[in-house]
């Protein structure tokens, strides 16, 4: 009979990391990655039980943002880079909820994309 043998778990420890936020207009979504892109955690207003129109609201982005780091709290995350996409209600409140869990926040950087009329429309349809 063959001994099985399990590898120990090694606990990393991330000390900075970044933090998308991506807020659309429907829901918000928060995930926490080490410095390389790494996915450590992450949530969603949906993730944390808001549903219908009571999922687009600031309110369940903070705590969306408050539910991602508690997920985070065991690799020992202190620093992160803040990046934030997409123009929905949840913006500035998913920040106040990093800020708020203990987080120190080292930037903010805004990457929502601007379009800047790119391809040509099709053409009109003549009957």
């Amino acid at each position: 009979m063959a001994v099985k043998t399990t590898k120990k778990k090694i606990k990393r420890t991330v000390h900075s990391g970044i933090v998308a936020i991506t807020a659309g207009y429907n829901n918000t979504l928060v995930t926490i990655t080490e410095e390389n892109g790494n996915v450590l955690a992450w949530s969603s207003s949906g993730s944390s039980g808001f549903r219908g129109s009571r999922k687009s609201t600031p309110y369940a982005a903070q705590v969306a943002a408050e539910n991602a780091v508690e997920k985070v709290r065991p690799y020992g995350l202190e620093r992160v880079l803040v990046k934030v996409k997409g123009i929905g209600p949840g913006r500035e409140q998913a920040i106040r909820g990093l800020h708020v869990s203990g987080l120190d926040i080292t930037g903010i950087i805004d990457e929502t994309p601007v379009a800047h009329n790119g391809c040509r429309r099709k053409r009109v349809r003549r009957v």
